[in-house]
């Protein structure tokens, strides 16, 4: 769990007051009035993964006036806009796209009501409930200050709009379409992520790896079906599996450096049909969490291991060993902020915001395949930040009732879209601008 510094709106308000305006604060005050426009439109109009037209062509379209080379449809659905103004850096700025399979449950006006039926027969409501509208709309206040101080900063500025981020696939279809082949490479990448366990316009930083790597396993348990009123007659499957179940826990627990993180959860079983028929199939679906490359493989060949093992042990024949299917290529990396190059924007950042706004943060097991960007290259300095989204009244409310706030992914995660919008826009335009500094 993270635990993160509990600030009430008069304490931020007071931090604020104390930074001296830099400039870019104004110009951020100016825009939010046609940048909540934005917001309200994408957050009543959500999309799913692979399927972000619309939400493309909005940023598409503004980027183009704003004068940004773009080009669309980049690995699916993705947005890339590149503004070149003289010699400099390169520095690529990422928003993604995406909504959720969530039925909204928020009661805003601005509540989303779209309906889709997924790729996998599913029917069901589409929202925002990751805050990636937030995100988008804050990508494009950032567009906006970037060609409007043209004359402050010299470079290549490359903004990418990136589809299915909740699916951990849009940026490796970036990347495979020739994100760093057709456009400017970058020296420098950055972006952000609404958070939903702090107030809202707090920014949290973690140096060194921020987000953790996410597979998912499917493991076909085989049996041999039956009476259940006559178990000797068959090979349960189900008992096969819990011991499985039961035996993954150690991979953590007993081979795994109580000093390395690393989660190994079960999230589905499922098995048979009838209270007195034992089935001839079990499956389970999990989900794996690490940081490290090292780690990540001990876990994955374990769970091939020890379902093969169990197995074996309950005596079941070779044609009957499980199936274990992992895809090792097509996963969510580990996020990795670059340690030194992170602690110097979190300096800059604590100069703009006040220290008080400004917190290290330690990693989580979550997963964002922003990771992505910054491995392709070890000279590629990645950084992405947290912006806290709830609003004050809602973390007074729930420390003095002592409730759960609503989480990321929830139904009711309604962030305080302006403080969010306005304090990215500023804290990623501010750092695009440090990067790129006329000398």
């Amino acid at each position: 769990m993270m635990r993160f510094l509990w600030i009430g709106g008069a304490a931020i308000a007071l931090a604020q007051a104390s930074v001296a305006a830099q400039g870019i604060d104004e110009q951020v005050k100016s825009q939010m009035p046609s940048l909540m426009k934005i917001y309200d439109d994408l957050h009543a109009n959500p999309e799913l993964s692979f399927m972000e037209v619309r939400s493309a062509g909005i940023l598409a379209a503004e980027a183009r006036k704003l004068g940004f080379n773009v080009t669309e449809k980049v690995g699916g659905t993705g947005v890339v806009a590149v503004m070149k103004n003289g010699a400099g850096p390169v520095v690529m700025v990422r928003a993604d796209m995406d909504g959720l399979p969530v039925t909204e449950q928020t009661g805003l006006p601005i509540a989303s009501k779209v309906r889709v039926t997924t790729d996998e027969g599913v029917e069901t409501g589409v929202m925002h409930a990751c805050g990636h509208d937030t995100h988008m709309t804050a990508w494009v206040g950032v567009a906006r200050l970037m060609a409007a101080n043209k004359d402050k900063w010299s470079g290549t500025l490359v903004m990418i709009g990136q589809p299915a981020e909740e699916r951990g696939a849009g940026a490796r279809m970036m990347l495979e379409d020739g994100l760093y082949e057709r456009f400017p490479k970058p020296e420098y990448v950055l972006a952000f992520h609404d958070a939903a366990q702090f107030p809202a316009g707090m920014i949290g930083y973690t140096p060194g790896y921020a987000l953790a790597n996410v597979d998912s396993v499917d493991i076909s348990v085989k049996g041999v079906g039956g009476h259940g009123a006559y178990p000797q007659t068959a090979k349960d499957p189900i008992v096969l599996a819990s011991r499985i179940v039961g035996s993954l826990q150690t991979l953590v627990s007993r081979e795994i450096s109580p000093l390395d993180s690393a989660v190994v959860t079960v999230g589905s079983f499922h098995a048979g049909a009838k209270h007195n028929i034992i089935s001839d199939e079990a499956r389970l679906q999990l989900t794996v969490r690490s940081y490290t490359d090292e780690v990540r493989d001990h876990l994955l060949d374990g769970i091939a291991r020890i379902a093969k093992g169990e197995a074996i042990a309950a005596g079941m024949p070779e044609d009957k060993m499980p199936v274990v299917t992992i895809d090792r290529n097509q996963y969510t990396p580990a996020t990795y902020n670059s340690p030194e190059f992170t602690e110097e924007m979190a300096g800059y950042l604590k100069g703009r915001f006040g220290d008080q706004r400004v917190v290290k943060l330690p990693p989580v097991m979550g997963g964002e395949d922003f990771g992505r960007f910054g491995r392709e290259d070890k000279d590629i300095k990645s950084l992405i930040i947290w912006v806290g989204g709830v609003p004050h009244d809602e973390v007074e409310a729930a420390k003095k009732e002592g409730r759960p706030l609503p989480s990321l992914h929830s139904p009711f995660w309604a962030p305080d879209a302006n403080a969010v919008v306005s304090t990215a826009t500023e804290a990623l335009a501010g750092m695009t601008l440090k990067l790129m500094v006329k000398n």
